[in-house]
C-alpha cells in the first residue's frame, strides 16, 4: 500500500505542476491558482481508497505525458483500486467518480488487467519525469546564479577581473594592433569589449543626435570616443555594432571600432559602442571652423574616396569580406583625423551584400538617410532595391555633395568662400522629401560650381569628378575606385604627401 499511496501522491502533484496555455482543469492541490491549472493535453478525475478512506484527486495532465497513444498510463483505471476519468473539454473533470470496491485481490492477483511492465511504467514513469524537471530546474538556477554573478563583478569593476582578459600594460593601440594582425579583422573578442566599456571614464559630452549622445571617454590614458544610444535606438545600436565587426572592415580611412556594450543599472539600459576618437570632430565641425589648402582639399577627399572605396568593395575568400553601401553618407557621417584625412563613421543604416546566395542584408529600422544628400533615384524612389550596385551608385551622388561643401571652403590666392550645406540656397533648413524631390528631380538642379575653380587645376578635377557624380542616371556616376585613383594621381601632380 506504501507504493501505491507514492504512486498516487506523484501522480496529484505532477498534474498540478504541469501548467499549459489550452485547457482548464480543476485541480485538488492548486491552492495558490484558486484550484485551478491549465493543461494541453488533458484534464484527469480519479476516485480510490486510502487505509479505508475515500480520497477525490481532480488534477491537469501535460500532453507530452499523455503516453502510450490511445491508452495513457496516467489515465489507466486499477480495478477494485483506482477509478480514473480523462477527458479534453474545459473543467470536464468536475465529475464524481462511482468509488471504486476495496478488494484483497494483489496486483498480481485474477482479474488485474495490469501486467508488471505496465505495473513498472506507471510508478517510474512519473518519478522520471519529475527528476528530469529538478534537474532542469537546478542547471536553469545555476546558469543564472553564474550570468549575474559575473555581471555584478563587471558592474562593480573588480580589478582582478581586468588581469583575466587584459594585461595592465595594454593600450588600446596595443589592443588594436593586436586584433590587426590577428587575421580575423572583425574587431575584439566580446569578453575584451565588455572589459574595455565597463573601465571606461566619462569625461565630457561631445555631441547629440537622434540616436542619443556622444562623449569623450578615457581608457588607460587614452582618449575613446562612446556613441550612447537610447533604449529605443536598440536596433541601430545593434545594427552599426554588428556592421563594424564584420569580417576584413578595418580600415585607415574608416572609423575604428573598439567595443559594444549594453550596460544594464536595473533602472535603465545604456547602449554603448566605443570608437577612436577625433578631436577635430565631424567634417562638418571641421569645415565650419577652418578653410582648407588645395593640399588640405585633396588629403580630405582622396582619404573619404578610400574609405568609401573599401566599404563599397567585396573581397572574397574565407576571410572575406561582404560589399557594404553606407546609405546616409554626408559631412556630419565623416571624421576628420588629427592628420587632416578622413575617416568614414555611422554605419547604422549600412546594407550588405552577400554575393554567393546574392542578397541585400538591409537594417530592419524605420530610419531613412538624410533628405538633403539622398539621391534622385532614392527621392523619387525609383531605385533598384535588389540591385546592390544601386545603394553604391547613391553613395556616390552624396559623396560629390561632401565634395563640394570641402571644394568651397578651399583657400586659393585668399580667396575662399564660407561654409554651407548642399542646396542651403534652393530649399529651407530642415527641408521635405517632397522640396528636395522638386529641385533635384524635377527641375534637375545641383549645387553651383563656381567659373573661377577652372583657374585651379585641383578645383577644375574636383568640379568635374562633383558633376559626374550627380548624373541622374546612377549607372553614369564614378565608382568610388575611379575616383580614389583619379585623386591618387592629381595628389603625385600636386605633390601632396599622404
Amino acid at each position: 500500500m506504501a507504493v501505491k499511496r507514492t504512486t498516487l501522491a506523484l501522480l496529484a502533484l505532477f498534474g498540478c505542476v504541469a501548467v499549459g496555455d489550452a485547457l482548464r482543469c480543476n485541480c485538488t492541490n492548486c491552492e495558490k491558482t484558486g484550484y485551478e491549472c491549465e493543461t494541453d493535453g488533458a484534464c484527469m478525475a480519479s476516485t480510490y481508497y486510502i487505509q479505508g478512506k475515500e480520497e477525490h484527486v481532480r488534477v491537469c495532465i501535460n500532453r507530452e505525458n499523455l503516453v502510450p497513444p490511445g491508452q495513457p498510463f496516467y489515465c489507466l483505471r486499477a480495478e477494485g483500486l483506482l477509478n480514473t476519468h480523462c477527458c479534453y473539454v474545459d473543467y470536464c473533470n468536475s465529475i464524481d467518480l462511482e468509488v471504486p470496491v476495496p478488494t484483497k485481490v494483489g496486483w498480481s492477483g485474477k482479474g488485474n488487467p495490469w501486467g508488471p511492465v505496465q505495473l513498472v511504467a506507471v510508478i517510474a514513469g512519473p518519478v522520471f519525469v519529475l527528476c528530469v524537471l529538478l534537474m532542469v530546474g537546478v542547471f536553469l538556477f545555476q546558469y543564472h546564479q553564474r550570468a549575474y554573478s559575473h555581471r555584478q563583478r563587471l558592474e562593480v569593476e573588480d580589478p582582478s577581473c581586468d588581469h583575466l582578459y587584459l594585461a595592465k600594460d595594454k593600450t588600446l593601440q596595443d589592443l588594436i594592433y593586436d586584433m590587426s594582425t590577428s587575421g580575423s579583422g572583425s574587431g575584439l573578442p566580446l569578453f575584451v569589449q565588455r572589459t574595455v566599456a565597463r573601465t571606461i571614464v566619462l569625461q565630457e559630452i561631445i555631441g547629440k543626435g537622434r540616436f542619443g549622445e556622444v562623449w569623450r571617454g578615457k581608457w588607460r590614458g587614452g582618449d575613446v570616443a562612446v556613441k550612447i544610444f537610447s533604449s529605443r535606438e536598440e536596433r541601430s545600436w545593434f545594427r552599426e555594432a554588428e556592421i563594424y565587426q564584420t569580417i576584413m572592415l578595418r580600415h585607415e580611412n574608416i572609423l575604428g571600432f573598439i567595443a559594444a556594450d549594453n550596460k544594464d543599472n536595473g533602472t535603465w539600459t545604456q547602449l554603448w559602442l566605443v570608437s577612436d576618437y577625433h578631436e577635430h570632430g565631424s567634417l562638418f565641425d571641421y569645415l565650419n571652423r577652418y578653410s582648407v589648402t588645395i593640399e588640405g582639399m585633396i588629403k580630405l577627399a582622396l582619404s573619404a574616396a578610400s574609405g568609401l572605396a573599401h566599404l563599397h568593395m567585396e573581397i572574397l575568400g574565407t576571410q572575406g569580406k561582404p560589399g557594404i553601401a553606407h546609405r546616409d553618407l554626408k559631412s556630419k557621417n565623416i571624421l576628420v583625423k588629427k592628420n587632416g584625412m578622413c575617416a568614414i563613421a555611422d554605419l547604422g543604416l549600412a546594407v550588405r551584400h552577400e554575393s554567393i546566395t546574392d542578397t541585400i542584408d538591409i537594417a530592419p529600422n524605420q530610419r531613412v538617410g538624410t533628405k538633403r544628400y539622398m539621391a534622385p533615384e532614392v527621392l523619387d524612389e525609383t531605385i533598384n532595391m535588389k540591385h546592390f550596385d544601386s545603394f553604391k551608385c547613391a553613395d556616390i551622388y552624396a559623396l560629390g555633395l561632401v565634395y563640394w561643401e570641402i571644394a568651397r571652403r578651399c583657400n586659393t590666392g585668399g580667396i575662399h568662400e564660407e561654409y554651407q550645406l548642399p542646396y542651403y540656397d534652393l530649399v529651407p533648413s530642415d527641408p521635405s522629401i517632397e522640396e528636395m524631390r522638386k529641385v533635384v528631380c524635377d527641375h534637375k538642379l545641383r549645387p553651383n560650381v563656381p567659373n573661377w575653380w577652372q583657374s585651379y587645376e585641383a578645383l577644375r578635377v574636383m568640379g568635374k569628378i562633383m558633376r559626374e557624380c550627380w548624373y541622374a542616371n546612377g549607372a553614369a556616376r564614378l565608382t568610388a575606385l575611379r575616383i580614389k585613383k583619379t585623386l591618387s594621381q592629381l595628389s603625385v601632380e600636386e605633390d601632396v604627401k599622404m
